[in-house]
């Protein structure tokens, strides 16, 4: 690329040659265009009449103008000739725009994180609105949204076993490096694609802004619906703390206040629609239906939760006696040489007075006041998963039992702390949720303890000083973006999530 200066310098030579050849043209074609003046009478004497004779015209007056523009254009041809031959020997290289700057490991690997991180709440906030979607139309017309939003969890969920193997592996090689960040980014932005291609056609089949009367009642339906549950799951709570130990509802601590902060959200978000719609703006009406709509779905997960809990430490309640015995029988199956060969170790002895001492555990815990239902069968599960010898019959219900509830528990989580959540509690939570699908119960357990333990860091790592109380007086808000039901990139707290991918995200704050 030529330097400004040298370009203009070109033009400036190119037009004076140009003007140089049309003003010889023109000179050339002038004495064509102009009738030549009559030639004056000569009179010569003659001795009997006189004659007259018109002069010689001089005929190099006329080739004057054409040697003057065939020099013009000579030198026009000249100069460009030179010129074109000039850049082509040209050592001097040419000026090109800097390239921008390559990434380093660190920013690399933050925006990897972050594209696992927007691809999970795009899936998330997608099954929130489909959830509203699902009332309003029928099956097939929804096949399609449910069919991406399916394809998109697959990708997803592959994303974030890349990830987390590459983070597993310890590897610190650039290939191995962006190997793994190409996979995942390009994984996830294929998920984004699906949804964002969905996002327009549900939004013109909802019509939220043509019509907001029917959503809004759908809506207000709903979260009328949670106001005696919020109020049975209070004192269901306070059941499940009189009945077990502090560690069988740590898991939902806090559960029926964050879902009373969703409500006072989603209450101010309903008033306001209707405002909107009233005064003849039904952009800013479906705007605050859909921040009212992510909130009531929220409140309704955190209610849940704890009703899951309940019916889940009930049923393990009754399993742990059964499970007890099954366990028990199994050992001694081993012991009596019964177990296959794989067991038979050099360290057996040491695994079977641990088994023993886990079993001893959840007997003595059984007779000596409340106890953990659910944490008693992952005890029991273990002590005979160590062993190696599969799990019977009994035991496997057990621990379908308990990773299934782990993970739901984690995947709540998640999803209403959502807006601070990072990128390792969610690839963990995924492999969690792979591992219960290929019914690798342990794994699945294991797996989902930790991506709850890696959530709850992140959550107190951005919690703030206000107390549940002090949010609700607010307003709610402070919840709505904790839980990712507004986007906080701006600072009037973002526009409410919706479904469609990261591109459907940027347009709706752009309008």
């Amino acid at each position: 690329m030529k330097p400004r200066a040298r370009r203009k310098d070109i033009r400036v030579r190119t037009a004076h040659a140009a003007t140089g050849a049309v003003m010889g043209l023109t000179w050339l074609t002038l004495p064509l265009l102009t009738p030549p003046p009559p030639a004056p009478a000569i009179s010569t004497p003659h001795p009997h009449h006189t004659t007259t004779t018109a002069p010689e015209p001089d005929r190099t007056a006329d080739l004057l103008p054409l040697l003057v523009a065939a020099t013009a254009l000579g030198f026009a041809a000249y100069t460009h000739r030179r010129r074109t031959r000039r850049a082509g020997t040209r050592t001097t290289p040419a000026l090109v725009s800097p390239a921008p700057p390559t990434p380093t490991p660190l920013e690399s690997e933050r925006q990897t994180r972050a594209a696992l991180v927007r691809t999970d709440d795009c899936i998330r906030t997608s099954e929130e609105e489909l959830s509203f979607a699902a009332t309003q139309l029928a099956p097939d017309t929804l096949a399609p949204f449910t069919d991406a939003l399916r394809r998109a969890h697959t990708e997803f969920s592959a994303a974030a076993a890349i990830w987390r193997r590459y983070e597993e592996s310890g590897a610190t090689d650039t290939n191995t490096r962006r190997h793994a960040q190409t996979g995942v980014l390009g994984r996830c932005a294929e998920a984004g694609r699906l949804l964002d291609a969905r996002a327009d056609p549900l939004d013109r089949l909802r019509a939220l802004e043509e019509a907001p009367a029917r959503p809004l009642a759908r809506a207000e339906s709903r979260f009328r619906a949670l106001t005696p549950r919020t109020a049975a799951a209070s004192a269901t709570t306070a059941e499940l703390r009189r009945l077990h130990t502090p560690s069988a509802v740590t898991g939902i601590a806090g559960y029926v206040e964050q879902a009373k902060d969703r409500l006072v959200f989603a209450t101010a978000r309903l008033n306001e629609s209707h405002q909107r719609a009233d005064r003849g703006e039904p952009y800013d009406a479906a705007r605050q239906l859909r921040a009212a709509e992510g909130a009531v779905v929220q409140a309704e997960v955190l209610i849940g939760a704890v009703e899951r809990l309940a019916a889940a430490l009930r049923e393990a309640a009754a399993l742990v006696p059964p499970a007890l015995t099954a366990a028990e029988s199994h050992l001694g199956g081993v012991r009596a040489g019964r177990a296959p060969a794989a067991v038979a170790s050099a360290d057996l002895a040491a695994r079977l007075a641990r088994a023993d001492a886990a079993l001893a555990a959840v007997r003595t815990g059984l007779t000596s006041g409340p106890y953990d239902p659910l944490d008693a069968l992952r005890w029991i599960v273990r002590a005979v998963e160590d062993l190696e010898t599969g799990l019977p019959g009994a035991l496997r219900a057990a621990a379908r039992l308990v990773a299934g509830t782990a993970v739901a528990a984690a995947d709540d989580f998640v999803g209403v702390h959502r807006g601070v959540t990072g990128a390792r509690a969610r690839a963990r939570l995924s492999a969690a949720q792979r591992a219960l699908d290929s019914e690798n119960f342990v794994d699945a357990d294991t797996l989902a303890g930790e991506a709850r333990e890696l959530a709850e860091r992140d959550v107190l790592a951005h919690s703030a000083p206000d107390t549940a109380a002090h949010q609700r007086a607010a307003g709610g808000l402070a919840g709505a973006v904790l839980g990712g039901v507004l986007l906080a990139e701006e600072p009037d707290a973002g526009p409410p999530a919706c479904f469609g991918g990261p591109e459907t995200r940027a347009r709706r704050r752009a309008r």
